[in-house]
C-alpha cells in the first residue's frame, strides 16, 4: 500500500440546517436550532423532537425505481450538488476505477415499515416496494447504478460510527491503487424503529438535547446525508488521520472511562503526526446522554489540550446516527475551506448550544460559546462513538497546496 496523501476535494450535504454551504455554516456559528421540530411517527403516532430535512428532495429516476427511498433521495440531493466534479472524474477515470463507500444505519427501513403495514392490512406489499430498499447496501448500490460505475461499492453499518469509518475504507481503496476516486459519506432517514428503539432504551430527550449539561436527558434523532469526493488530487482539505477502536464494553453502553474513545483519538493523532495541542477544533460526539458525555469528556481531557475549542452540533441537527460521522466531518470541512473563512463571523466556530449549566461532575471542556473569536482553524477532529464500543476519530486539515 502507498501511504501517499488523499484529499476531500468536494463535499455536499443536506440536513436539518439545509444544504447551501454558506447558510449551513452561518447557522452553525449562530447556534440555529430552527431545524429541530416536532415529528410524529407514522405507525404509532408518538411525538418526538427531531432534526427534519425540509429541503426539497429530487425524484428518483423511473429506471431506478427499485432504489426509491427517502434515504436515497438525500443521496441524490448530494450527488446533484456534486454533478460537475463527478462528471469530471468520470471523464478522467474508467468506470471500474471509481468506488463508493457509504455509512448508514437505517437505509430504507421507513419504506419497509410502510410496506409491512400495508401487507398487514391487505396481505400484499405495495407495488413500488422492493426488498433491496431495506438492505444496508441500498445507498451504495443506488450511487453505483445512478452513475453507472462498476468499482467497489459497499456500505458500512456500525451504528453511529458508520460514516466515520468509511473514510478509512475509502482511503484504503485509493492507496492500494484499486480506485482513482471514491464517493464516500453517509445517509440516514427518520424511521419509527429507530425513534421507538431509542425511546425504549430511555435515551431520548423529550425536549431539545443539551449535551454536557447537568440537566441533560438524552438525544434527539435527526436525518440527513453528506458526501465527499475523495481522490489523490491535491485540494484544500486533506484527510490526515483516522483512528478506530472497539472496546466491546457493553452492547449499547460505552466504556465508562472512555478508554476506547481515547484510543481512537490517539490513533488518529498518531496517523496525522500531531500532538493533542495540534487540533484546532473538535466536533464532539456529544449526544446528551449521561454515559456518553461522561466518557467522552474524560477521553478528551486525557488526549487533547484542555484549551481545545469543542462543541457538539447535534442540538442543531439531531443525532443523524449512521450519517453523523460524515455530517459532522462536513461541518469541519466547511471551516477549513479558505474561500469560506470570511463567513465565519470573525472566525467563530460552531456554537455549543445548551443551557450553560455545565455538569460539575464532568472534566471541564472548552465548549465554544462564540463570545470571542478564535484564530483561523487549520486542523479539525470529529468523534463518532457507537453501540458495542465501536469508536472512530477522524482528523482533517487545510493542505499546504
Amino acid at each position: 500500500m502507498n501511504n501517499y496523501p488523499v484529499y476531500l476535494n468536494q463535499m455536499a450535504l443536506v440536513n436539518a440546517l439545509g444544504h447551501e454551504h454558506d447558510k449551513v455554516l452561518d447557522k452553525l456559528v449562530a447556534g440555529d436550532i430552527s431545524g429541530m421540530v416536532d415529528y410524529t411517527t407514522a405507525l404509532n403516532s408518538k411525538r418526538f423532537k427531531a432534526g427534519r430535512v425540509t429541503s426539497e428532495l429530487p425524484t428518483i429516476p423511473a429506471h431506478l425505481a427499485k432504489h426509491k427511498t427517502r434515504n436515497n433521495q438525500f443521496i441524490l440531493h448530494c450527488l446533484l450538488q456534486l454533478e460537475q466534479p463527478i462528471r469530471t472524474v468520470l471523464e478522467q477515470s474508467s468506470q471500474q476505477r471509481i468506488g463508493v463507500v457509504i455509512g448508514t444505519s437505517t437505509s430504507g427501513i421507513a419504506e419497509g415499515e410502510a410496506a409491512l403495514a400495508e401487507h398487514l392490512k391487505t396481505h400484499d406489499f405495495p407495488n413500488d416496494f422492493d426488498y433491496s430498499q431495506i438492505q444496508m447496501s441500498s445507498p451504495a448500490d443506488f450511487i453505483a447504478d445512478y452513475l453507472s460505475i462498476t468499482g467497489p461499492a459497499y456500505a458500512i453499518s456500525t451504528a453511529c460510527s458508520s460514516s466515520g469509518k468509511v473514510l478509512a475504507s475509502a482511503r484504503s481503496l485509493i492507496q492500494n491503487n484499486i480506485c482513482d476516486a471514491v464517493i464516500v459519506g453517509g445517509a440516514d432517514s427518520l424511521c419509527d424503529m429507530t425513534l421507538n428503539g431509542f425511546k425504549a432504551l430511555e435515551a431520548i430527550s423529550d425536549d431539545l438535547s443539551i449535551p454536557f449539561s447537568a440537566n441533560r436527558q438524552g438525544i434527539n434523532i435527526g436525518e440527513g446525508a453528506a458526501l465527499f469526493l475523495m481522490t489523490r488530487e491535491p485540494s484544500e482539505v486533506q484527510l490526515l488521520g483516522v483512528g478506530e477502536s472497539s472496546d466491546a464494553h457493553h452492547i449499547s453502553a460505552p466504556h465508562p472511562q472512555g478508554k476506547g474513545a481515547a484510543q481512537a483519538m490517539t490513533m488518529a493523532l498518531s496517523e496525522a503526526g500531531l500532538s493533542g495541542e495540534g487540533i484546532g477544533y473538535l466536533n464532539l460526539h456529544g449526544t446528551g446522554t449521561d454515559l456518553n458525555d461522561s466518557m467522552e469528556s474524560q477521553a478528551v481531557v486525557e488526549v487533547l489540550s484542555e484549551a481545545t475549542p469543542c462543541s457538539s452540533t447535534k442540538p442543531l441537527t439531531g443525532h443523524t446516527l449512521g450519517a453523523a460521522g460524515a455530517t459532522e466531518l462536513a461541518f469541519c470541512w466547511l471551516m477549513l475551506q479558505q474561500d469560506c473563512s470570511n463567513l465565519l463571523s470573525n472566525q467563530l466556530l460552531p456554537k455549543h448550544c445548551y443551557d450553560d449549566n455545565y455538569d460539575p461532575a464532568l472534566p471541564l471542556l472548552n465548549l465554544v460559546d462564540n463570545q470571542v473569536a478564535y484564530e483561523t482553524v487549520t486542523t479539525a477532529m470529529s468523534n463518532s462513538f457507537a453501540f458495542g464500543g465501536n469508536n472512530v476519530s477522524v482528523i482533517i486539515g487545510r493542505s499546504e497546496t
